[in-house]
């Protein structure tokens, strides 16, 4: 072919600019158990493999149907889809449940080894928490809350739904929502029981209380997903808001039997020991904490406060899945101002929504030796700062005298 040219042409560059990937920021990843058993013959059971569902509907055909007299309250992954997908009305959720009717005869022989699961060394085949990190290749998102409803009253089943909120595919994070135990008698015996079972995860969400609803109790871990879920799709999916202050949708809290009415006292100690509950103050029941499970041991506002840790996790996650596209180009001045400003931008629309109260990406000398950049190793110094929830709003009241002056003004 000539190289002669007689003409008018155009060509295309790539956009110096990425535009920032979605992350699904409050994408809860529930294991527990389902009525596979019920499922008609010839269809496939799911077991301890990830599903992505949209409606209750879509549980229903994929996980099955209850049988007269069952309850959705049975088997947890039916009940977390009946509150989430059905009461609360948000989506999506994956489901993985560990239920195997060749060897779980009863619904109550699924025990906490089955959750936390593992790796097969011959086949490498993963169960139950390990399927996590599966999510994101097989979905493209990004797990937002780690979850197993009821089990997760199993320390041994919350210390390792924490760990599995770390290097989630090997680059994401995000954060998890643990039961407390339902035989905890008084508020004031949760702090010593948190310490003592070394449940102080700053991935970790505790929550004390069982809600009650239409005559049955169901498991807190379920409506605090519910409510963070109602919460991130109000603010379009970012998470810089607090789920305190937000209507539980239940009919009542009960613990170890009996109602459980906290005085607004007993619901901060539990919150200044990393717990979260409920209480029925202003406004009905609502959910009531602002603290992750570390606090107070750490205090540390990106670990301790449960917004930031979310806005870290989502914006991190977010960071890499829009660098992606860039890996492995020319390390060079353009890759590194195309990196810069995508994410100054990014971040400058967060902050004029006020999202964020500020942030910025810089490339600096001093966080990149040579040695480093000659091994193809860039590195970005990003600086933001998330809102913290208004944990007091504090009134000082002064008798001011100098208002007497009015009984001698002129009517």
């Amino acid at each position: 072919m000539s190289d002669y040219r007689h003409g008018a042409f155009f060509n295309e560059v790539p956009t110096s600019l990425m535009t920032p990937s979605p992350v699904d920021s409050a994408l809860p990843v529930v294991i527990g158990s389902a009525p596979v058993h019920n499922l008609p013959g010839g269809v496939k059971a799911p077991i301890n493999e990830p599903r992505l569902i949209y409606s209750f509907e879509d549980y229903v055909a994929q996980f099955g149907a209850l049988k007269d007299g069952e309850s959705p309250h049975d088997y947890t992954l039916t009940e977390f889809a009946s509150v989430y997908l059905g009461r609360y009305r948000v989506a999506p959720v994956v489901f993985i449940n560990v239920l195997d009717p060749s060897k779980h005869l009863e619904v109550g022989a699924v025990k906490s080894a089955d959750i936390i699961g593992g790796i097969d060394s011959a086949t490498g085949k993963r169960t139950g928490l390990k399927l996590v990190d599966k999510v994101f290749p097989l979905f493209r998102k990004v797990p937002g809350n780690i979850l197993a409803p009821g089990f997760s009253a199993d320390p041994a089943v919350a210390i390792a739904i924490g760990a599995s909120c770390k290097n989630v595919s090997g680059h994401f994070r995000c954060t998890g929502i643990a039961d407390l135990p339902d035989d905890i008698v008084r508020p004031e015996d949760v702090p010593g029981y948190v310490n003592a079972n070394n449940l102080t995860d700053g991935n970790l969400m505790l929550f004390f209380g069982k809600p009650a609803f239409n005559n049955a109790l169901e498991h807190g871990s379920t409506h605090l997903a519910g409510v963070i879920g109602q919460r991130d799709d109000e603010t379009g999916g970012i998470p810089f808001w607090s789920p305190s202050n937000k209507r539980l949708l239940c009919q009542g809290l009960t613990q170890n039997g009996q109602e459980l009415a906290l005085l607004p006292t007993q619901a901060s100690m539990l919150n200044g020991n990393g717990v979260v509950t409920g209480l029925n103050m202003i406004g009905g029941l609502v959910a009531w904490g602002d603290q992750t499970a570390c606090y107070p041991g750490i205090t540390d506002v990106k670990d301790a406060s449960i917004p930031v840790r979310r806005m870290f996790n989502f914006i991190g996650n977010t960071l890499v899945l829009t660098a992606w596209q860039r890996v492995s180009n020319p390390l060079r001045r353009r890759l590194i101002r195309s990196v810069c400003d995508t994410f100054n931008i990014w971040l400058n629309g967060l902050t004029a929504r006020e999202f964020i109260l500020g942030g910025r990406v810089v490339f600096e000398e001093k966080d990149n030796p040579a040695t480093d950049l000659m091994a193809g190793i860039a590195r970005f110094h990003v600086y933001v700062t998330p809102p913290t929830a208004a944990r007091e709003i504090v009134f000082t009241l002064e008798y001011d005298p100098s208002y007497l002056q009015t009984l001698f003004e002129e009517a």
